[in-house]
């Protein structure tokens, strides 16, 4: 074959011949900071052992960057499931929900590990990482790597083969310990030195390093999520959805609208229960605050709420705070001198809280409208309010948990409310959904749909959102006084329909390529479900369209 041409990050071009295995240029990268996890093959991230087979642009990913933390920890969590494999081979590993730099991990028997287990499973994994064994990337027939996940007990790993249709699956692999290929791994095991794992709850955490950290962080648990993931994960088993697998198994026995009218359900029920908090309480609070993170469902969970509260008899007056900007000319800026609106001073919050206790003392106030053609307030044409004997204000905002926000109010007039799309499947046994991921579907569909926004500019603005979460949402979610989760278990399969085609027209051209093509293969693993079953009401409308809400 022809020789190929390599393109660099530090302007040096190769000519290598046809099949070049990656991480034989590694000398050529120059100086790079950190330890070397990945690669990136014209924009995609790749394994260090890929072939490299057509002219390249060739770019280090290393363990220091956003991709490469990521990359760690699934590579921490192969080499668990490998520990668990030799000390427990008759016990099931399942892998939950992050806590923090954490992972909650819970064996299926539901026997708790001892201290001693744990304590086992860490030596064990320190063992592994001090032989320093290759992790080795590769391709099996589909009926191999079929016949030989159900042999190993890999349920969950056996069935989401049968929505894929390839004929050479992707496999990493480990001392006789195979996994399916869902993103890139570490090269070898000694790169995995830094890690710890402690007894929780009836599981047990494995704890990561922080992105860009070099070291494990003490643990700061979040019980309020905690007690919300685990009651998500315990209906996920008494009803028999659990993995991907799972669910793809109701598709193709045709039961899939049934389970979505029990998810429905569920969680109507669980907003239903949060009314009557809200109810029990109206003695005394007059204010219902709503928080969560980008994408969370916050605007129809304010919506299903307010009926709920109205079927109790009560008046729910919805207040928005983004008509609470400050004007433009007043805006802080970011460390960058970008005008930054999601800080907390970017709102007239002296002005809101005059409001508010104007409204507790029972006077009549005219809400502001801001225009964000003009990027200042309107000083006419708002809605005029006053607080009834039954009445009670909902007031939806991505500063809603934080008291510095509502430095005039008292605590007991506050009910505060924390949203979030806590998925609740995971991939296999070993394979989780980061909740951000379901969070990134959800807004690419939006901003497609409704904000003209290209999938490009969606995943290019998305660290930014993130950003802001962990400075002005996350810090406080503890704070609420109950957390709703409005994921559905069965929306990534609905979501695929649409967000498919947008991240196609991700070229490899744009930086963003990498995160468009690992959004794009984890949703192979889905079996889709037509949009026409998701009921009008659903928190999913928002996302997705033609919701019986209006926005």
């Amino acid at each position: 074959m022809d020789d190929i041409q390599i393109y660099l990050p530090n302007g040096v071009s190769l000519r290598c011949p046809f099949a070049t295995q990656a991480e034989t240029l590694i000398e050529h990268f120059g100086e790079i900071k950190g330890e070397l996890a990945a690669v990136k093959v014209n924009n995609e991230i790749r394994p260090l052992s890929t072939s490299l087979e057509i002219n390249t642009s060739l770019e280090p990913v290393t363990l220091e960057s956003p991709e490469g933390a990521m990359i760690y920890r699934r590579s921490l969590s192969f080499l668990l499931a490998i520990a668990a494999r030799d000390l427990f081979p008759q016990r099931s590993l399942y892998v939950g929900h992050s806590l923090g730099n954490s992972y909650y991990y819970t064996f299926g028997d539901g026997e708790a590990p001892s201290e001693n287990e744990v304590a086992n499973l860490k030596a064990r994994m320190k063992t592994l990482v001090q032989e320093d064994l290759p992790i080795v990337f590769h391709y099996m027939s589909y009926t191999e790597a079929l016949a030989m996940f159900e042999k190993n007990g890999q349920t969950g790993t056996a069935q989401l083969l049968e929505e894929r249709n390839d004929s050479r699956i992707k496999i990493n692999e480990c001392r006789g310990f195979a996994d399916l290929y869902v993103e890139p791994l570490v090269s070898r095991t000694g790169l995995l030195r830094v890690f710890d794992l402690m007894t929780y709850s009836s599981g047990f955490l494995l704890l990561f390093p922080g992105v860009g950290k070099n070291q494990i962080e003490p643990f700061s648990g979040s019980p309020t999520i905690f007690a919300v993931y685990n009651e998500y994960k315990k209906w996920g088993l008494t009803i028999g959805i659990r993995t991907i697998g799972d669910l793809n198994r109701l598709i193709r026995e045709r039961a899939i609208r049934e389970y979505i009218r029990i998810a429905e359900a569920f969680q109507a029920k669980k907003i239903a229960q949060i009314a009557d908090m809200v109810c029990d309480k109206q003695d005394s609070v007059k204010v219902v605050l709503i928080a969560g993170p980008s994408s969370s469902g916050k605007t129809t969970t304010a919506k299903r709420l307010s009926l709920e509260l109205k079927v109790m008899g009560m008046e729910p007056i919805p207040v928005s705070l983004d008509d609470y900007y400050v004007n433009t000319d007043k805006t802080p800026r970011d460390e960058k001198g970008e005008p930054d609106y999601e800080c907390l001073e970017a709102l007239d919050v002296a002005y809101f809280n005059q409001q508010l206790l104007a409204l507790f003392n029972g006077d009549a106030v005219t809400l502001p409208v801001y225009d964000f053609k003009t990027g200042r307030r309107r000083e006419t044409g708002g809605r005029q309010i006053r607080l009834g004997q039954r009445s009670i204000l909902i007031v939806e905002g991505i500063h809603g948990l934080n008291d510095a926000l509502t430095p005039q109010i008292p605590r007991n007039t506050k009910f505060k409310l924390y949203v979030s799309a806590l998925t609740l499947l995971n991939l296999d046994d070993h394979n989780r959904i980061p909740t951000s991921d379901n969070r990134l579907l959800r807004r690419l569909v939006r901003d497609a749909q409704f904000r003209n926004t290209s999938a490009v500019n969606t995943i290019k603005m998305w660290p930014n959102v993130q950003r802001g979460e962990r400075l002005h949402i996350f810090p406080f979610q503890d704070s609420a006084d109950i957390a709703f989760n409005s994921a559905l278990s069965y929306e990534l399969a609905v979501l695929k329909f649409y967000a498919e085609p947008l991240l196609r027209s991700v070229k490899p051209g744009y930086p963003e390529y990498a995160e468009a093509v690992r959004l794009r293969l984890f949703l192979e693993n889905f079996a889709p479900i037509p949009p026409q079953y998701v009921p009008g009401h659903s928190i999913l409308r928002e996302f997705i369209g033609d919701s019986d809400f209006k926005y």
